[in-house]
């Protein structure tokens, strides 16, 4: 199975549109003179394309490739991941976004220095920055390494063409040209996805014939209420366990805080969270509807079990030829498809790393710089990881079989920095030690968990078993775990069913651990007040849930002030455009007209939702 010219064409002509949006917004409107515009679009974006960016950038090709995978290997009882989609969204559209966005920040672990101090800051940041650095290396290579595997595409050549077009758009058209290119890309994401399964649909004698197989497969799954952790797929641990997967990825992670960030007013960023989720429904629809129709082609017996293909990624690349051999320029926009997820989430990683250098590595520790060098700067990081990207898949190109652990480790350190902000949004009484304390036991036990499953999987001596296959998980864009061999075995206790629990369950147990003992070091080293914090920095959760307590209680249990009080009503007005001096204050432009009337400097008391962008200054 190999590509036609036409094939070809498409694929540079993705490549080639995507390189001139980057060119169209670097040279256009504000040419990204200014850290405002480079790394968060001047405040200006408008909700339709921040909600498709948002869907994007985490709709990797990795995602694409294992869906369909899970659902011709294991059933549909993956579909009901949809429906942690509802608590996943509203949460962070009702409490993130609100705390966030009136507080005026650029980099959401801003917040963390305002909310603990400066150490608990750089920590998360970071976390995150070894997160996205080890996650964005594999998310380039391993949708290059299975076409390569199944059509003989040049394997460096698509990683080479896929990482500099991406470094070069990203560094040269900032956050808006990502935005933009995101949203072309969904759209060739959706349309190679709907092409391959009308065809395929149609191959297979209609959608009525491809349910009729499916269902006599066993491939239509019921409603699973287990509620043993340990099940790797049950309505818990994908409906439940989800949610929190849901908020590691679109409450507390750089890369979409800042697109909400980018939003114009307060009312876009939660509009574009709520548009997400008819697109994320659509999504998942899309990878079911493909995996049943590679059932009703192949049935049991899979490209897999024959040899045809090494690996279940590969899989859903040798359907996709199969049944569009034919069909000259559908595999090219397939593959463009693929590449679009793969640069849709890569461009996001390079704009959110150079983002938080900038703002919370670099501007609090360093002199004074004027605003065009702190741009060109900002840009240059941008490029630097677009080089450490490709230097990342050359690495993940020596993994072998670690690729599937490297890849879940996007999901461990979700889980315990989702931990890290709920400790800091919700308890009042949580202070700095435990933060710290919180984040490191909540990583120690994410990589426990994480590479003891995998190196024990790895090294169990299983006796062989007739149709027992070693599965890469792809449970969705944050983890990929590799599953047990499908034999019946007793229920493992103890450690190992520790190491058991379902990949589902990781972000909530690791950020679980980080509340917990987060609060317990804070109560044994001395709670935080309410009142001696940040204005703004604390989502008043318990006082939404103890509303029918008298008002001294709630006042003793730190939960009496709304977050609407700190923010002067600001949630319904356009965000007013603020210049940003080199040492980090943030000012309006009223603010700056009363200085250059007055000749003298504002400096201690911004009004209260400005006055916690000054906490990076270094006093």
């Amino acid at each position: 199975m190999h590509f036609s010219t036409v094939d070809y064409v498409i694929f540079v002509v993705l490549l080639v549109a995507s390189a001139g949006i980057g060119l169209y917004y670097a040279f256009s409107g504000g040419r990204q003179r200014t850290t405002q515009e480079f790394l968060l679009a001047d405040r200006s974006m408008r909700c339709l394309p921040v909600s498709l960016s948002l869907l994007a950038t985490f709709q990797s090709a990795v995602a694409i490739l294992g869906a369909p995978s899970e659902i011709y290997t294991h059933g549909t009882q993956y579909w009901f991941l949809g429906c942690s989609y509802f608590l996943g969204l509203l949460i962070p559209a009702h409490v993130f976004i609100p705390v966030f966005y009136r507080l005026r920040l650029s980099s959401a672990y801003q917040y963390l220095e305002l909310r603990f101090s400066k150490s608990v800051r750089i920590c998360g940041t970071v976390t995150f920055i070894f997160q996205m650095v080890i996650y964005m290396g594999v998310v380039l290579y391993a949708p290059a390494l299975a076409l390569n595997a199944v059509t003989g595409f040049d394997l460096w050549g698509a990683v080479l063409a896929m990482g500099l077009v991406c470094t070069l758009y990203t560094a040269l058209g900032g956050l808006k040209a990502v935005i933009w290119t995101d949203v072309f890309q969904t759209i060739v994401m959706f349309a190679g996805q709907l092409a391959v399964i009308v065809v395929g649909t149609h191959q297979a004698g209609g959608i009525a014939e491809v349910w009729r197989k499916a269902q006599n497969g066993s491939r239509i799954s019921g409603l699973d209420l287990n509620p043993d952790p340990l099940e790797r797929h049950t309505f818990w641990t994908l409906g439940v366990g989800g949610i929190f997967l849901m908020l590691a990825l679109y409450g507390v992670n750089q890369a979409q805080v800042q697109r909400y960030l980018s939003s114009r007013t307060e009312k876009e960023a939660i509009m574009s969270c709520y548009a997400v989720f008819p697109c994320q429904q659509i999504v998942l629809t899309l990878g079911c509807l493909m995996g049943l129709v590679m059932y009703a082609r192949y049935g049991e017996e899979s490209p897999l079990d024959k040899g045809y293909v090494k690996s279940n990624d590969q899989m859903v690349l040798y359907f996709v030829m199969d049944v569009l051999r034919d069909l000259p320029g559908l595999p090219g926009l397939f593959v463009a498809c693929l590449f679009s997820g793969a640069l849709s989430t890569i461009s996001s990683a390079f704009n959110s790393l150079a983002t938080v250098t900038m703002e919370d590595l670099i501007k609090p520790h360093v002199r004074p710089m004027t605003e065009a060098r702190a741009t060109l700067l900002s840009k240059m990081l941008a490029l630097a990881y677009g080089l450490v990207c490709l230097a990342m898949a050359y690495i993940a190109s020596l993994m072998g079989s670690v690729l599937q652990a490297a890849l879940s480790i996007f999901g461990m350190v979700g889980g315990p920095l989702l931990g890290l902000f709920c400790l800091g949004m919700f308890f009042p009484w949580a202070n700095s030690t435990g933060a710290l304390v919180g984040l490191v036991s909540g990583l120690v036990m994410a990589f426990w968990i994480g590479i003891g499953s995998f190196v024990s999987r790895m090294s169990a001596s299983v006796p062989p078993v007739i149709n027992a296959t070693v599965i890469p998980d792809v449970g969705n864009m944050t983890t990929a775990v590799m599953t047990t061999l499908i034999t019946p075995k007793p229920r493992p206790s103890g450690v190992q069913a520790l190491y058991s629990l379902s990949y589902m369950w990781y972000s909530a147990h690791n950020s679980a651990t980080v509340v917990v003992v987060g609060l317990l070091v804070s109560f044994l080293t001395g709670p935080w007040k309410e009142k001696e914090l940040n204005p703004g920095t604390i989502y008043p959760v318990f006082g939404n849930l103890l509303f029918f307590l008298p008002q001294r209680y709630r006042e003793k249990l730190c939960c009496v002030t709304p977050l609407e009080d700190n923010s002067k009503g600001l949630d319904h007005q356009p965000y007013q455009m603020a210049q940003k001096e080199s040492n980090g204050v943030a000012y309006t432009k009223e603010e700056e007209k009363l200085r250059e009337e007055e000749g003298e400097k504002i400096t201690a008391q911004p009004t209260c939702n400005l006055a916690h962008t000054v906490h990076e200054t270094a006093l």
